[in-house]
C-alpha cells in the first residue's frame, strides 16, 4: 500500500519530512532544525568495535526513549530510570536497492558490557534484558548520549554488527509529533482493550489523539497475548501512518514547520550523521527503494522459561537463525526471503534433530557462516515487507 512506503525514512528521524523541510525552510530555518537535535559523538565510548566489512553500507541504532524529562512532576530520581522500550535495527546495503529493518524484543536477555554512567563510573559488566542497557547509561540524570552508548556498545559485541549511526525519539516527542498534525489514524485487525492506558477500540479504522497515540504505542498488557513482540508490531503500523499523516500535510507549511520543531527537538544522534544535512541526504539516498523492498521483522526468541523457568517475562535470542541474521548484517546481504528472488527447488534436505533449531545461542559467528548472497537459502523470516498492511482492508 502506498501509505507504507516510507516507513525505513520515518524510523530513521522522518528523513522524508526533513525533505520537504528543508524545500520550505531556507537557511535560517534549517538553522534552528539543526539546533534542536542532540548531537553526541560516542566512539570514544564504545571500546573495541567489530570490523566494518562494508564501509558503504550503513547499520544505524534507533531506540525509543522512555524518558520522563519535560513531564510534569518528574523527580530526579524518574530521570535517571530512562529505557529504551522500542529497538530497532536498520540495515541499508552499499547498493541501497533494498533494506531491512529488525525489531529487537526489549526483553531480550543478553550480556551488557561495562559502560559509563552518569557519574563518570563505569558500571560492570551484567546480564538482563536488553532495554536495560539504555537505563545504565542514563544513570545518576539524564545521559541520552551514555543510554545510547551503552545500547551501541552491548548490541555491537553481542551480534558483531559495527553500528555507523544512533537515533533516539522520545515518546514525549512522538506526543508533540501527532498533535503537530492533530491526530493520526490507526488500523487494527482485532478488538484492542487496555483498562490502564483507557485504550478500548474495535477492529477497524480509528482516529487517534495525540494522548491516544501514545497510550497505543507503550500499551502492552491486556492487549492480544501481552506480549512485547505484539506491540512491536502495533509500532511499526502506527510509525507508518504517522508517515503518510505527515505526507498528506506537505502543503500546509505551519503544520509542517510544527511537525518538523516536534521532531527535532525530541531527537538525538549521533555527531558524524551530520544533523538535518545528514538526515536529509541519507533520505536521499533511500529515496528510490520500492516498499516492496524493505523488509521488517523481529528478532527471533524464544520464551526465557525453557532455560530458567522461573522467568516468565524475558526472551533469548535464538540459534542457527540470530547468528545466521547477524552474519548478514555484516555481510550485507538480505536476511528476509521476502528480498531474495524465487531460488530454484532443491532436492529435499535430511532432516536436523529438534534440539538443534531454535535453542539459545551465542552471540555472532564469524562471516563464512553467513547466509550468502542472494538466491541462497534465507530463512523464513516471519514477517512482512513494507508494502504489507497488518490491518484487514
Amino acid at each position: 500500500m502506498r501509505r507504507h512506503r516510507k516507513l525505513l525514512t520515518w524510523t530513521t528521524g522522518s528523513l522524508v519530512v526533513l525533505l520537504v523541510g528543508a524545500v520550505f525552510a531556507g537557511y535560517t530555518m534549517v538553522r534552528h532544525l539543526n539546533g534542536n537535535i542532540t548531537q553526541a559523538n560516542i566512539r570514544g565510548l564504545l571500546g573495541r568495535q567489530p570490523a566494518d566489512l562494508h564501509p558503504q553500507a550503513e547499520n544505524i541504532l534507533v531506540l525509543g526513549s522512555d524518558t520522563r524529562l519535560g513531564l510534569p512532576g518528574a523527580t530526579a530520581a524518574d530521570l535517571g530510570t530512562d529505557q529504551s522500550d522500542t529497538m530497532m535495527l536498520i540495515h541499508i546495503p552499499a547498493n541501497r536497492q533494498w533494506a531491512e529493518v529488525m525489531s529487537i524484543p526489549r526483553d531480550s536477555w543478553v550480556p551488557i558490557p561495562s559502560c559509563e554512567m552518569g557519574d563518570g563510573q563505569m558500571s560492570s559488566p551484567t546480564q538482563f534484558k536488553i532495554n536495560e542497557a539504555y537505563a545504565i547509561g542514563n544513570l545518576h540524570g539524564n545521559h541520552t548520549a551514555l543510554g545510547a552508548a551503552c545500547s551501541v556498545k552491548t548490541l555491537e559485541q553481542d551480534t558483531g554488527i559495527y553500528i555507523d549511526h544512533f537515533v533516539v525519539m522520545s515518546f514525549i516527542g512522538f506526543e508533540k509529533m501527532v498533535a503537530a498534525l492533530g491526530g493520526v489514524e490507526e488500523c487494527n485487525p482485532i478488538p484492542l482493550t487496555n483498562p490502564h492506558s483507557g485504550i478500548v477500540l474495535s477492529a477497524g479504522r480509528h482516529w487517534l489523539t495525540p494522548v491516544e497515540a501514545l497510550a497505543y504505542v507503550r500499551a502492552r498488557e491486556d492487549i492480544g497475548d501481552g506480549s512485547d513482540l505484539e506491540r512491536i508490531a502495533r509500532q511499526q503500523a502506527l510509525m507508518s501512518a504517522l508517515t503518510a499523516r505527515a505526507k498528506s500535510k506537505l502543503l500546509d507549511p505551519l503544520a509542517i514547520y510544527r511537525f518538523l520543531d516536534a521532531v527535532t527537538s525530541s531527537l538525538a544522534i549521533d555527531s558524524q550523521l551530520g544533523g538535518v544535512t545528514g538526515l536529509y541526504n541519507l533520505e536521499r539516498s533511500l529515496r528510490g527503494i520500492p516498499a516492496s523492498r524493505i523488509a521488517l521483522f523481529t528478532l527471533p526468541t524464544i520464551p526465557r522459561a525453557e532455560v530458567v523457568p522461573s522467568d516468565t517475562a524475558n526472551v533469548l535470542w535464538t540459534e542457527p537463525e540470530d547468528n545466521q541474521i547477524f552474519a548478514s548484517f555484516r555481510d550485507d546481504v538480505p536476511a528476509s526471503s521476502s528480498l531474495f528472488p524465487p531460488a530454484a527447488p532443491q532436492p529435499a534436505a535430511a532432516p536436523q534433530p529438534a534440539a538443534a533449531l531454535g535453542r539459545p545461542g551465542k552471540f555472532g559467528v564469524s562471516p563464512s557462516e553467513s547466509l550468502g548472497q542472494p538466491g541462497g537459502t534465507p530463512l523464513n523470516l516471519p514477517g512482512r515487507t513494507a508494502s504489507q498492511s497488518i490491518c484487514v482492508s
